[in-house]
């Protein structure tokens, strides 16, 4: 998992001001280090299916969080995708 200090940097990076932090640009960061997390996590444990089922559902509900920021402001959703260097 992430250790705190690199949860508090993703934090200080996406955070909108000073005590920001459940907005969904930092859930979506949080969520991508996870992601990175699990992927890296998988690679050495191929029969891990639970930890698998989690990493599933953990970019479904980042993908949703990306179409919503989509959704109501494009430019933010612009700099998150290049910021944690996402495909789409």
């Amino acid at each position: 998992m992430l250790n705190k200090e690199v949860k508090t940097s993703l934090i200080g990076k996406f955070r909108k001001h000073e005590k920001d932090t459940g907005s969904s640009e930092v859930q979506v960061a949080l969520m991508t280090g996870r992601i990175n997390y699990l992927t890296e996590h998988l690679k050495i444990h191929k029969k891990d299916h639970s930890s698998r089922r989690g990493l599933i559902v953990l970019v479904g509900k980042r993908r949703s969080l990306l179409d919503y920021i989509k959704k109501t402001d494009f430019e933010k959703y612009k700099s998150v995708i290049d910021s944690l260097k996402l495909r789409k």
